[in-house]
């Protein structure tokens, strides 16, 4: 099978395009409640991408929007008043399961990443993302044991890795967390400065209660009007559990 094999089957084979001239309301609800990780802007008649906005972006956007009257209505709302986190039970590996587990739930749950949980306790120790899977491949001491290396030690072996090859990468960090009465502006900053794509939530003594992605920030941010999209997407995107968007 080649690229090009998987991009003839998506419905936008092999992208979902944006032009200039849409609306900011239009990319902000492709980005959120339609799932798209990033959206190229083209213009009518030429062959090239001019750009590619991200869901980084957008929040490094909205970072920089920060102290505006029309955001502080908005930006000072706490992650409990706005209903967040939402976090599943099951979306989450014990450090001492296989890796394996993390990618396969990743796969099945339709989410980018999941924490990794202390042995004993709810307490979060790492992060592990479906861009980590490069890791089973590149890292010669978890390519071999691929199969059976725990969570725990499939980060630890990651970090020597990157350490040795002098690579950046998240992994590398601690857990960036933050509480239900954080506000969604410190959310951003913390999201944009790190430049990471979810914080997890966690209660004072440091136990795991939910995750906030980026998409969540931006599904809150937004309300798609009725009909806006006609029936484009209509039986192919589903909307996201208690979405509001």
């Amino acid at each position: 099978m080649k690229v090009k094999d998987i991009a003839g089957s998506f419905r936008w084979a092999p992208f979902l395009p944006i032009q200039k001239s849409d609306s900011f309301l239009t990319m902000l609800l492709l980005l959120s409640k339609y799932r798209m990780k990033s959206l190229p802007v083209v213009d009518i008649g030429e062959t090239k991408i001019d750009s590619i906005i991200t869901q980084s972006a957008v929040m490094h956007m909205l970072s920089k929007c920060i102290g505006l009257p029309w955001f502080e209505t908005w930006g000072k709302k706490t992650l409990l008043e706005l209903n967040l986190p939402v976090m599943k039970a099951d979306q989450m590996v014990n450090e001492d399961e296989p890796v394996l587990k993390a990618f396969k739930l990743m796969s099945k749950k339709g989410v980018g990443g999941v924490p990794v949980i202390e042995k004993e306790g709810n307490r979060p120790v790492g992060n592990i993302s479906l861009r980590d899977v490069q890791f089973l491949l590149m890292a010669p001491e978890i390519y071999k044991d691929s199969r059976s290396v725990t969570a725990k030690d499939f980060l630890t072996a990651v970090r020597a890795h990157l350490h040795i090859k002098q690579d950046s990468s998240s992994i590398l960090g601690g857990v960036i967390a933050c509480q239900k009465n954080d506000t969604i502006e410190d959310i951003i900053l913390k999201l944009d400065n790190t430049k990471i794509q979810r914080i997890y939530v966690v209660n004072g003594k440091g136990d795991l209660e939910g995750v906030v992605t980026l998409r969540d920030i931006i599904s809150k941010f937004v309300q798609e009007p009725p009909g806006y999209f006609g029936d484009f997407f209509y039986g192919v995107v589903p909307s996201p559990e208690n979405s509001r968007v």
